[in-house]
């Protein structure tokens, strides 16, 4: 069948945009600012004309160089300018900053310490409001540990997205923990490393067949510039994810130790029990999730016994795709958005304090 004049005149404007710009993804970071000295805790600048109100919101990645990014794709497919368009004082704790040339702490550290003094500094800097925290992938495990590790903490509400707490319900070759380190493996014995563009889209054995047909739905879609503007974004988000395994081996590693389906685990010499957890909870899965299916993100469900309330829900895509894809604009991020007004009711719409914690200044 032969392209309608439509879409041939579309495929034409969207080849002239990109030869004009380069691209057609517009990969503007949403303006922030670091909070403390490290730079770890960023603070989203408020939309303009809108005033923040409610709990703030802390938005958690994993422990890996460039994931952080996952949060901030693009402009129009960004979770971080939509939560911050809609009115929410919106921060993120890179686990692993990108620019920094310290060693990676370790998953006790950031159980401990590092997640727990965030939520700590985001509450003060809200005038003493409890924290909405929202853990994508390994960070919503670490998130559900922290907050287990610490019932105290000034917690509103968690939401965790894509989070394997059953590692023994991902298929062989589809290991979440060596996807994040860039050690996943497409065929074991065959592959040390597949291309980071197929690690973080999510596919796992199937990445091959998927990557041969890649070129002719491209080709399918030259007309669609919002299809091809996600695709260029997935690309240089998996530029930007570090192939070296350095710096999340640390996590890695300890999560491989124990089982955490059992519901525990020792940090740093500690039992943390995931029924400690006091804070409600919303336990979110993708449907064509490979890393993180849901039979190994289900389980989390009944193990958090002591939270206020436990939801759960799924939504379309991939291990990234359901945290900012297309279809998530109109699934995962309603979803969230609907938990997230559940505890601004409870706690009010207090503004944030007049005189916040001041921000680190960056040319």
């Amino acid at each position: 069948m032969f392209p309608s004049p439509k879409k041939i005149r579309d495929a034409t404007a969207n080849a002239a945009h990109r030869l004009r710009h380069g691209a057609l993804a517009d990969l503007t970071p949403t303006p922030s600012d670091p909070v403390g000295p490290s730079g770890a805790l960023r603070r989203y600048r408020p939309a303009a004309s809108v005033i923040a109100t409610g709990p703030p919101v802390l938005l958690l990645p994993p422990p890996v160089p460039g994931a952080s990014w996952a949060f901030d794709l693009r402009r129009g497919g960004s979770l971080a300018e939509h939560l911050v368009a809609t009115g929410r004082r919106v921060h993120l704790l890179d686990l692993a900053p990108a620019d920094t040339a310290e060693p990676p702490q370790g998953a006790a550290v950031w159980i401990g310490e590092t997640i727990p003094d965030a939520v700590r500094r985001v509450s003060r800097d809200a005038g003493g409001q409890p924290v909405q925290l929202v853990g994508w992938s390994l960070g919503g495990l670490l998130a559900v540990l922290a907050a287990a590790a610490d019932p105290t903490l000034p917690l509103a509400s968690l939401a965790v997205v894509a989070a394997p707490v059953d590692r023994t319900a991902v298929p062989a070759g589809a290991d979440p923990l060596a996807h994040i380190s860039g050690k996943a493996r497409s065929f074991p014995g065959m592959l040390e490393r597949i291309a980071p563009e197929v690690l973080v889209d999510g596919y796992s054995a199937l990445g091959v067949d998927k990557r041969l047909t890649r070129p002719v739905k491209m080709l399918a879609h030259l007309d669609d510039a919002d299809f091809l503007a996600q695709a260029e974004a997935r690309a240089a988000y998996a530029a930007r994810v570090a192939a070296d395994p350095a710096a999340a081996h640390a996590g890695a590693r300890f999560f491989r130790r124990g089982d955490l389906a059992s519901g525990a685990l020792v940090v740093g010499g500690r039992r943390v029990a995931l029924s400690d957890v006091r804070a409600p909870v919303l336990v979110l899965a993708g449907r064509g999730d490979e890393f993180a299916p849901l039979p190994a993100v289900h389980p989390l469900t009944r193990l958090l016994t002591g939270s206020a309330e436990v939801r759960f829900a799924t939504a379309p895509g991939s291990h990234l795709g359901v945290l900012t894809g297309r279809a998530a604009r109109t699934t995962t991020w309603l979803r969230l958005g609907a938990w997230l007004d559940e505890a601004t009711l409870q706690h009010g719409l207090r503004p944030a304090r007049k005189t916040p914690e001041k921000a680190v200044s960056t040319p």
